[in-house]
């Protein structure tokens, strides 16, 4: 497959998205980019922004088989993971699995619930697995999440611990859309209506070739240099109480080829890092009450030079 190739494939996949969620090419991109970089995806914004569009458009483009659980305060764990139930007929415990058993799962409004819910998630994120009455059980693969949450100022959430945070590979926003696409939207009407007219852009053999490929793309020493120092001011400026882990670094590289992939290039350039930088590092870093987020993303990157 050459590189013109694949960047059509590639681009095939944000234009199909981008039927349905309009003028948000960029957010499309990266959420693109965290899957191929096997990662999951936590989107935070107000409720009617596209965020519910954006996870089933992309699931359909991709032809993964797709799971929405709504998440409440009265959700329990063995509402996402499954449960072992008697049979009488049989005499013996048949396993019912919860709609984690999916290649792309949208965990709606997972603020909304319990901590204790929440970690439910943990081990189906870093492992793809659960382990339900002792019994380890693995979830098909590929496997995507892609959380999203309201605001923390709106009543009846829960912030997620820092642990649930970290799982996350990187956090977007979709935002108003500009007065261009909003007015397509409300020329066109309702753009879900379009979804069920979205088929797989590939096969599930050349999508996960694909994000093996991502692991091929180059990334230079000085490239290399770059990102640490970026990792490294996280952990050494006085303002900035909880750095960025080992674990962050090395998904800040693997997001930053798949965008190099997605950009049609077969190397790493500064600015993939900076690209990604923000949606990777902004619910990571922990400061002052006052310097929080993307003030600390924005003091970071003008910090550290690129050479």
């Amino acid at each position: 497959m050459t590189q013109t190739q694949r960047q059509k494939e590639l681009d095939a996949i944000v234009t199909a998205v981008g039927s349905v969620l309009l003028g948000k090419d960029e957010q499309i991109r990266l959420a693109l980019a965290c899957f191929l970089a096997r990662g999951h995806l936590l989107i935070e914004d107000l409720p009617g922004m596209g965020k519910t569009t954006l996870a089933h458009g992309l699931a359909a483009a991709l032809g993964l088989s797709y799971s929405r659980i709504q998440f409440t305060s009265d959700l329990l764990p063995a509402d996402i993971v499954g449960i072992s139930i008697y049979e009488a007929e049989l005499g013996t415990f048949r396993f019912h699995p919860g709609p984690v058993f999916c290649q792309l799962l949208l965990a709606d409004e997972i603020n909304r619930t319990t901590p204790k819910t929440q970690s439910a998630l943990l081990e189906a994120m870093a492992e793809g697995q659960v382990t339900v009455e002792g019994e380890t059980r693995a979830l098909p693969d590929p496997f995507f999440v892609i959380a999203t949450q309201n605001p923390g100022s709106q009543s009846g959430t829960f912030p997620l611990p820092e642990s649930q945070q970290d799982r996350f590979t990187l956090r977007i926003a979709l935002g108003y859309p500009d007065q261009a696409a909003e007015r397509r939207l409300l020329e066109q009407g309702d753009t879900r209506q379009r979804l069920p007219s979205i088929g797989p852009v590939l096969s599930l053999d050349r999508l996960l070739a694909l994000r093996d490929e991502v692991s091929a793309i180059h990334a230079s020493a000085a490239v290399l240099d770059y990102l640490q120092r970026l990792v490294n001011h996280t952990r050494s400026a006085p303002h900035i109480s909880c750095g960025l882990s080992p674990r962050a670094a090395l998904s800040l590289l693997q997001c930053a080829r798949a965008w190099a992939m997605i950009e049609g290039r077969d190397y790493v350039v500064p600015e993939d890092i900076q690209t990604i930088f923000p949606a990777l590092a902004a619910h990571r870093l922990q400061g002052e009450a006052a310097h929080q987020g993307g003030a600390l993303v924005e003091e970071v990157l003008n910090a550290v030079d690129i050479l």
